[in-house]
């Protein structure tokens, strides 16, 4: 019994039992994913490899001493600017997206740790000090350190990842306590870009409501007018980047709001995804008894489209266990906020947090047709090696500060 609660008092098994069970479920899915592919039946070897290489580096991230994040927080963000750059010279590149850096025999996406070092260095820097950030000038920097690689990721361009660094950068923000008229300004530009995907008289909407808004939070002209040009030049800016978009990337979202536009196109993976889903019913046909999974109806199913794996197979019930899974996980982030004891570590557990639900939320959604195909991994089940070790460092580092969250009583 003491030996449990010395367990407990340095280790949280709700965090990291989720994460394990996930990763062990994604290795059940990939290997009946990938059996019978010609060219894929050696990526469950792969990820099992990958596998112990996450599990070792979360026990190095664990083992840390805790003041090591905060030291390295502003190299670590250097240097994923770095690769982030270098990948666009000499990336390879893959699905469209050259994202990928070979040292040797080891590919690695640059962008996977970058997640990692803007929780870091971000973190450190709301932090510094009790910042005020509904001082202009601090949110004005707290957003460069943020979209410095969000611009870079688009220019790959991985427009799903460059999603998910926005909501990191968006929800680190937030919790650092800027103000409802501060938090109005940074997502306002945000929802009218989205109304005006729906059309003009939508979008007019959009503008009309940014305008109530306005009016109600009672501020100066000047004020207003510079929040809702800035919102009137977001539209305008996000018709200007459509355009120049890739060919597949606009069909993308205009299959992401008809997916029955091009149901043999982009929109093939997504409908298929809901009939594999639909097929499983309550209990599933059975491992390796899909019919979508094992005749390869879907592409790469493996890696974005694996939790259509589990519901074909394991049907209703093994979807919700991965859907409670995460559930778990996520609910125990959150409470450990409350119980880290400074700032710093807070905004880290946040970022985490935002980080894996970003990916969950937009993944299952993907699987489910609700969200456009941008190509986001589910957290410890879609194939890929960079993904899964950054996933595992992240869980290392929540349970570092869970482990040292007495030292600073």
């Amino acid at each position: 019994m003491q030996i449990n609660y010395k367990l407990q008092d340095k280790f949280d098994l709700s965090i990291f039992l989720p994460a394990l069970l996930l990763t062990i479920i994604g290795l059940i899915a990939i290997y009946s994913a990938t059996l019978n592919h010609p060219t894929a039946s050696g990526n469950f070897q792969k990820q099992v490899y990958s596998s112990i290489v996450a599990l070792i580096a979360f026990l190095v991230v664990y083992s840390l001493p805790q003041q090591v994040f905060k030291m390295f927080s502003i190299p670590a963000y250097i240097i994923s600017i770095l690769l982030l750059i270098l990948v666009l010279a000499a990336g390879k590149t893959v699905y469209g997206s050259k994202s990928w850096l070979n040292l040797g025999p080891i590919g690695f996406q640059p962008s996977e740790f970058a997640k990692v070092a803007l929780i870091l260095c971000l973190s450190n820097w709301l932090s510094y000090k009790n910042r005020d950030i509904n001082n202009i000038k601090d949110i004005g920097i707290a957003l460069l350190i943020g979209f410095v690689p969000i611009l870079l990721i688009l220019l790959e361009p991985d427009t799903g990842t460059a999603i998910v660094f926005m909501i990191i950068t968006l929800s680190l923000i937030y919790w650092s306590g800027i103000s409802l008229f501060g938090l109005f300004v940074v997502l306002s530009p945000g929802f009218v870009v989205v109304a005006s995907l729906f059309g003009t008289t939508i979008f007019i909407l959009s503008l009309i409501l940014v305008i109530v808004a306005l009016v109600l939070f009672k501020r100066d002209l000047f004020n207003s007018i510079t929040v809702f040009v800035i919102n009137l030049g977001a539209s305008f800016f996000f018709d200007y980047a459509f355009r120049i978009l890739k060919p597949h990337q606009q069909k993308r979202i205009e299959t992401f709001l008809d997916p029955t536009m091009d149901p043999l196109g982009t929109g093939y993976n997504a409908l298929q995804a809901k009939l594999a889903i639909g097929s499983g019913g309550l209990f599933g046909k059975g491992f390796l008894q899909g019919n979508q999974t094992q005749l390869r109806f879907i592409p790469e199913q493996w890696t974005d489209f694996i939790y259509c794996v589990v519901g074909e197979e394991f049907g209703f019930i093994g979807s919700i266990v991965v859907l409670i899974l995460f559930t778990i996980l996520f609910i125990r982030l959150l409470k450990i906020t409350s119980l880290a004891k400074d700032q710093f570590s807070v905004l880290i557990i946040v970022g985490v947090l935002s980080m894996m639900f970003s990916h969950f939320a937009i993944n299952i959604g993907m699987n489910v047709g609700v969200t456009p195909v941008v190509g986001l991994p589910l957290p410890f089940l879609s194939y890929g090696g960079s993904s899964l070790v950054v996933n595992m460092i992240m869980i290392g580092i929540v349970l570092n500060i869970y482990r040292n969250r007495k030292m600073h009583t």
